[in-house]
């Protein structure tokens, strides 16, 4: 018997914990949940990541009042997901960044995507009827911007270090604190999602920028704080080895003509002695599995994930 679709039969809510890092720097973890995070400038706030749905993130903005007032200038979108950026219109920002990578995919694929996830997961879309349509950035950019934060605060630096998770992956970089907020490209002891991936990019050269920032203090995309640079290497090491694991497994079997559930079976038994206990590892596989294998083919850009196209993989690779 096949195993429940993706996270469908998680059901179970995740306890939830603020965590100041730094003065004025905040981060929500909630077992293996998307994370999201908010910095406080003199007198504004920066958000970055905006959960599944308004209500999901009204819960998020409740917990930030308790300590602090300020009003929310900027939105940061790490990434185009749905459960990553569906809730903006709880934020009321004055501005909601992301790349501009991230605004094209939104257009091409901004209502499948919603679809997919929430079929995937369908918990993290608390009161769904609440999404007023899909999320727009109002400013976008290529490689950086930055927010000067005012007072003795610093900045925040908002970086594109090359393709992974997406094509538009941006991680929001404290230089003074140096706090690193890296989005799904970077995950501590959570499986990755790597459906829109470029896999090989991600693995050697996007993870090396990462770690020239030399952070001491890391919030993933999924997953607990890390804390101290040992912490922070083993977590950015921790995923480079996903995703090594995966090109290995699934490179051999497809240079020697093998199939896609072939590939699969060789992935997941390279992966779950470290990863299967981690969290979403086995919605993950079938997904990471079948974007890689295209990404063999030599389909550059990724091939859009439909509800439809979900239950296909699903059913012939964890079926």
């Amino acid at each position: 018997m096949g195993r429940p679709f993706a996270s469908s039969a998680d059901v179970t809510e995740k306890r939830q914990t603020l965590e100041v890092i730094a003065d004025g720097v905040y981060a929500r973890t909630a077992e293996g949940d998307p994370n999201i995070g908010a910095v406080e400038g003199e007198d504004f706030l920066v958000c970055f990541e905006a959960l599944a749905t308004p209500a999901a993130a009204r819960e998020w903005l409740a917990q930030l009042r308790e300590h602090t007032d300020k009003p929310i200038r900027y939105l940061v979108l790490s990434h185009y997901h749905a459960v990553r950026v569906l809730g903006a219109a709880a934020f009321d920002a004055e501005v909601t960044v992301a790349h501009e990578h991230t605004r094209a995919l939104i257009a091409e694929r901004g209502q499948q995507d919603w679809d997919s996830e929430y079929g995937r997961m369908p918990r993290l879309f608390r009161e769904p009827e609440t999404i007023p349509g899909l999320t727009w950035p109002t400013v976008t950019f290529a490689d950086r911007m930055t927010i000067d934060l005012g007072g003795d605060r610093g900045e925040l630096q908002l970086q594109h270090l090359g393709r992974g998770h997406t094509a538009g992956d941006i991680v929001a970089w404290l230089p003074q604190q140096r706090v690193l907020f890296a989005g799904d490209l970077v995950e501590a002891e959570a499986a990755l999602y790597t459906g829109d991936a470029y896999h090989h990019e991600w693995a050697r050269g996007t993870l090396d920028r990462i770690a020239e920032l030399d952070a001491v203090a890391l919030v993933g995309g999924r997953g607990d704080v890390v804390h101290g640079r040992a912490s922070v290497t083993a977590a950015i090491a921790q995923t480079r080895g996903f995703l090594e694991v995966m090109i290995e497994q699934v490179g051999a079997v497809h240079r020697r003509g093998g199939s896609l559930t072939e590939a699969f079976e060789a992935a997941h038994a390279a992966l779950a002695p470290t990863y299967g206990d981690w969290p979403i590892f086995e919605h993950c596989l079938p997904f990471d599995v079948a974007r890689l294998w295209e990404e063999l083919d030599g389909v550059e850009h990724p091939t859009i994930w439909t509800a439809h196209r979900d239950r296909e993989v699903w059913a012939q690779l964890q079926g």
